[in-house]
């Protein structure tokens, strides 16, 4: 059996929260409006802009760390607001790599601080 190295995000201010675009697909939008109760439109319209050549992407907020942010994301706890709903795109994150697990294993290695990145270990 192999062991998979996963990330916790636990530590992690919101980073991939905090991306320009996090475009969205029909059907994220239809998970919105189901867990808010709203109908497609009414979930379009008060979720959603049109950016970057997407139909559909995250409305943002601002935010004091990164100016701006997901719309669903908690500035005070640092957290996912819709974590059951999260579109599509957030699911899958990070995918292979993370930016800032990037940066934060070079500023924990540079700073010799084991303790400032915390790992799991999935089987």
């Amino acid at each position: 059996m192999s062991t998979r190295k996963t990330y916790n995000c636990q530590k992690c201010p919101g980073y991939c929260c905090s991306y320009p675009l996090i475009a969205l697909t029909k059907r994220d939008v239809e998970r919105l409006a189901r867990h808010f109760g709203l109908s497609f439109k009414a979930a379009r319209t008060k979720f959603t802009a049109e950016r970057y050549g997407h139909k559909y992407s995250m409305r943002r907020k601002k935010d004091e760390h990164f100016g701006g942010i997901c719309r669903f994301f908690d500035t005070e706890k640092r957290c996912c607001t819709v974590y059951a709903a999260r579109p599509a795109t957030c699911r899958s994150y990070p995918g292979n790599r993370c930016g800032y697990y990037d940066f934060l294993s070079f500023e924990r290695a540079t700073q010799d601080d084991k303790e400032f990145i915390a790992t799991t270990y999935n089987k």
